[in-house]
C-alpha cells in the first residue's frame, strides 16, 4: 500500500520537473527566436552589420559573464533561425517543442521547408535523440518516405527518461547559468578527468582550460575532451581520448578541431594549436601527434621536445585502463 502512494509522489514529481523543462525550453526558443527577428530587422534596415553582432557578443561576455551562449556565431544562428521559419507560423508551436539543438541539427543540414517540417514533426512524435535524429536525416528517410511511402523502423530503446533526454541541452544549461551536462559515459568522464590530473602534474607549462571545450562550425556544436595552453609553445593543446581501436578518420576529426581553433580561438600572437591523440584498445595503446601544416620544421622539432613524451602517454592510458 505504501509502495503505491510512495510511486504516486514519485510520479507528481517527474511530472513537474516534465513541465519545468518543457517551459525552460520553450522560454529559451522564443528568446533565440525574438533575437534573431531583433537582428534580422536591424540589419534589413541596414543599421548593423556583422560587426557590430560581433560586438554584441564580445559585449555580453565582456558586461554580463553570467550570460552565456551568445557568441556571435550563435546569435547570427539565431537570425537564420528566425528568417528560415518567419513565413510558416504554423510551425511555431513545433520549433518550441525540441531542443535548439534538435532545431540546429534541422536548419543546418535541410534545405527546403518541407523537409525541415517532416523531421521536425518526426522528432517531435518519435522524441529522438541528437544522435537519431542525424541517422535519420543521413538515411534519407524524407526522400524515401516521398518515393516509396515506407513506414520508419521503430526505434528500439528505454523512453522512460526520454523527456530528460530531448531538454537537458547544453544550451539550456547555459540559459539557466548552471554546469553542462557530460555526454559521456562514465567511464569516459573518468578516464578524462584521469588525464587531466596527469598532465597538469607534467609540468608548470600546461594551463588547463576546459573540459568538454565547445567549438561552434556554421550550424554544428563540437565538444574537445581537454583543452590545455601551453606557456612555453604559447599555443593551445588539444586532447582526444577515445576509448577503442585507433582509426585515421580520429585524426582527421582532431585536425578538424584544431583549424577551428585556429579560426575562432587563437590570439593573433600565439603559435598554431596542435593535438593529441590517445587512444586504448584491448591490445595496444596510441598516441598521436595533429601538428598544422604551416609549422615549420624547427618550430615541429621544438613542439616535440616540449610536448609529453609519447612512451610516457601510454604507459598512463596502460595504467588507466587496468
Amino acid at each position: 500500500m505504501l509502495k503505491t502512494q510512495f510511486a504516486d509522489i514519485v510520479g507528481l514529481i517527474k511530472n513537474a520537473r516534465t513541465v519545468a523543462l518543457k517551459t525552460v525550453n520553450y522560454t529559451l526558443i522564443n528568446l533565440y527566436w525574438n533575437i534573431g527577428e531583433y537582428i534580422h530587422n536591424k540589419v534589413k534596415n541596414a543599421e548593423w552589420g556583422q560587426s557590430v553582432v560581433k560586438q554584441l557578443a564580445e559585449f555580453l561576455s565582456r558586461n554580463e559573464h553570467d550570460l552565456k551562449g551568445f557568441s556571435d556565431k550563435n546569435l547570427w544562428r539565431m537570425k537564420q533561425f528566425y528568417e528560415s521559419y518567419k513565413d510558416y507560423p504554423k510551425l511555431s508551436t513545433l520549433l518550441r517543442e525540441i531542443s535548439w539543438t534538435h532545431n540546429l541539427i534541422i536548419l543546418s543540414r535541410l534545405k527546403s521547408i518541407e523537409e525541415k517540417e517532416f523531421y521536425l514533426k518526426l522528432c517531435l512524435k518519435e522524441k529522438y535523440s541528437k544522435r537519431e535524429l542525424e541517422r535519420h536525416i543521413s538515411a534519407s528517410h524524407y526522400e524515401r518516405s516521398i518515393m516509396g511511402n515506407t513506414k520508419l523502423s521503430p526505434v528500439v530503446r528505454v523512453l522512460q527518461n526520454e523527456i530528460e533526454t530531448i531538454f537537458k541541452d547544453t544550451y539550456v544549461f547555459e540559459f539557466l547559468n548552471l554546469s553542462e551536462p557530460h555526454s559521456e559515459n562514465d567511464l569516459q568522464k573518468n578516464l578524462v578527468l584521469e588525464m587531466r590530473n596527469f598532465i597538469l602534474e607534467l609540468g608548470k607549462d600546461f594551463l588547463f582550460i576546459s573540459e568538454e571545450y565547445k567549438i561552434q562550425v556554421g550550424n554544428s556544436d563540437f565538444y574537445i575532451d581537454l583543452l590545455f595552453y601551453h606557456r612555453g609553445l604559447q599555443c593551445l593543446v588539444a586532447f582526444e581520448l577515445k576509448v577503442g581501436k585507433f582509426k585515421p578518420e580520429h585524426l582527421g576529426q582532431l585536425n578538424f578541431y584544431l583549424e577551428a581553433l585556429d579560426r575562432d580561438v587563437k590570439k593573433s600572437n600565439e603559435n598554431p594549436s596542435i593535438g593529441i591523440l590517445l587512444c586504448k584498445d584491448k591490445d595496444n595503446e596510441v598516441v598521436e601527434y595533429a601538428l598544422s601544416r604551416s609549422l615549420s620544421p624547427t618550430l615541429v622539432a621544438e613542439y616535440k621536445t616540449q610536448l609529453p613524451d609519447k612512451k610516457l602517454l601510454q604507459r598512463k592510458i596502460h595504467e588507466l585502463f587496468k
